[in-house]
């Protein structure tokens, strides 16, 4: 669940710096020596030109009634590549008429190294509303690894995200580029999705690209790969899209992961006020008991809302500073809301955690480059990474219609903006009904592992427990100091992930090396966090 800061409130996720190595697939070309010119001959020999050897066609992989062609997977901002084996997947939009229009779905194989690799498959569920698996997947591939030595993995982006049928609306991302310079307030914003779904409207049908269409894809994909079992791997939004699609098809799951977990009672945007004070208290104890930020930064909880309170009052000037994509100097200004949104991102990640004392101080020192340089890195990665409409048709469709404005939250950081936010657009956003039930808690015998991050700001641990209350054999487990969705790749919870998988037993994991995880120390000025 991420922020979307371009036109719909990004929400789902996490800013984590990996690598990984591609391995090549091509076969090696071979030429044809060239033949030699007559000894007689008394015009020094010459090489008789041979043919083009045309290049080996790509390597091919047949599961089930598909065949996959070999592809590479691309890293944002990287080199590094991940081999696998892609297709396209042809669904009806709307299956409730069988002349709807027909949509490509891609998906992804990544072969294991083992020769014999298990039965069942391994499935990534990505997050956001609105990620693709496919895209995504590089930054989790670390978590994977230990699962990769004897699984299969199936990356499916969901219909409306990455490369399957994507919710574009072009006309309007260059006009809110034009217009970034300034913030929009909810008005122009419904303005802006009102455009969105008209030139969205022209080849999609919005109300057609909810939680409940991408199981029904799921499971279509799973049939047309040999009706293998699943073991699902859910991030963030993909845990509700995970407890979704078993429920639907228990007999088809073998075992499920939930990183980040979304209870299904859960109305999305409903709390984010309040889990992001609760990260933030959490993120201030810490320094509180950490002498070096204590006296760098002192009571910084206080501050972050001191410096709220100001920018409320009057926005900061305008700031010049360098894009660290870019590295082109632009200028932005620093608002009440900006501020907010800034802050909820930072909690994100125990890395960007770690600035956010000294960022904060900064800026209520008159210093608004660090914090806003941050900023235009964290959303600009989410912006390439989230699809908005499709955020949209799952939050308009599952969710909109439980929120109320909450006066409880006015005195917070985020008060009651994405909620009234939320409200507002999908009243211009064509969505179905919530379907019946959507929000019923899940019950399952199917054995499940839970993980969060202690200090998330958007999924705490306390969801992870409510779900565990309907499972017969589950098991939650927290890391310190960590923030939304990032635990799976987290010291040795990848081997604690591949351990549960191979042996369905929550319960008798042995999780002691969890303990010697903890939060990265926040930065007490630009060298670090050693004083």
């Amino acid at each position: 669940m991420k922020l979307n800061s371009r036109m719909l409130m990004r929400i789902v996720a996490v800013v984590v710096l990996v690598a990984v190595f591609g391995w090549q697939w091509w076969s090696k070309q071979h030429r044809q020596p060239a033949a030699a010119a007559p000894a007689t001959s008394a015009v020094a020999s010459t090489a008789t030109p041979t043919a083009p050897v045309k290049p080996a066609p790509p390597a091919t992989l047949r599961m089930g009634s598909l065949t996959l062609t070999a592809c590479e997977l691309k890293r944002p901002h990287s080199a590094a590549t991940v081999a696998a084996f892609c297709a396209k997947f042809p669904v009806p939009e709307n299956r409730a008429d069988p002349k709807s229009r027909r949509i490509d779905l891609k998906l992804a194989i990544l072969k294991s190294s083992s020769a014999v690799p298990a039965k069942d498959l391994v499935v990534y569920l990505a997050g956001g509303p609105g990620q693709s698996a496919i895209q995504t997947y590089p930054e989790l591939a670390p978590g994977f690894a230990p699962l990769r030595k004897h699984h299969d993995v199936l990356l499916l982006d969901q219909r409306g995200t990455g490369d399957s049928h994507p919710l574009e609306c072009p006309a309007l991302e260059k006009l809110a580029k034009e217009q970034q310079d300034t913030e929009p307030g909810i008005e122009q914003r419904v303005q802006w999705l009102a455009q969105c779904a008209q030139e969205v409207g022209k080849a999609s049908d919005p109300r057609y690209y909810a939680t409940t269409d991408a199981v029904a894809d799921l499971e279509a994909v799973r049939q047309a790969l040999g009706a293998p079992e699943l073991d699902l791997i859910g991030v963030s939004y993909g845990t509700r899209m995970a407890q979704h699609y078993a429920t639907a098809h228990p007999d088809a799951v073998r075992s499920i992961v939930l990183d980040g977990v979304v209870p299904n009672p859960l109305v999305l945007g409903e709390t984010f006020a309040t889990d992001l004070q609760r990260s933030l208290k959490l993120q201030a104890a810490a320094c509180d008991a950490t002498p070096a930020c204590k006296q760098a930064f002192g009571d910084w909880y206080a501050t972050v809302h001191q410096l709220y309170a100001k920018l409320k009052a009057a926005p900061a000037p305008q700031v010049t500073f360098a894009d660290p994509h870019t590295y082109k100097p632009v200028t932005r200004t620093l608002t009440a809301d900006a501020l907010a949104g800034v802050v909820r991102l930072f909690s994100y990640s125990g890395v960007t955690q770690a600035l956010l004392p000294l960022a904060v101080t900064e800026a209520a020192h008159g210093n608004y480059a660090p914090l806003m340089g941050q900023s235009q890195l964290i959303t600009g990665d989410l912006s390439a990474s989230i699809e908005g409409g499709m955020q949209m048709s799952v939050i308009c469709s599952e969710d909109a219609s439980l929120l109320t404005p909450r006066p409880q939250d006015e005195g917070l950081l985020l008060g009651q903006a994405l909620i009234k936010a939320f409200i507002a657009e999908c009243k211009v956003w064509p969505h179905n009904p919530m379907p019946k039930d959507f929000h019923a808690p899940f019950k399952s015998s199917i054995p499940t592992l839970l993980i969060s991050g202690e200090r998330d700001p958007v999924t705490p641990p306390a969801y992870a427990d409510a779900v565990l209350k309907g499972l017969t054999d589950g098991r939650a487990l927290t890391v310190k100091g960590l923030g939304h969705a990032e635990a799976i790749n987290a010291g040795c919870m990848p081997r604690l992930v591949d351990d549960f998988i191979d042996t369905l037993q929550p319960k008798q994991l042995d999780a002691q090396c969890l303990d010697k995880l903890g939060p990265i120390p926040a930065f007490v000025n630009f060298n670090g966090a050693a004083p």
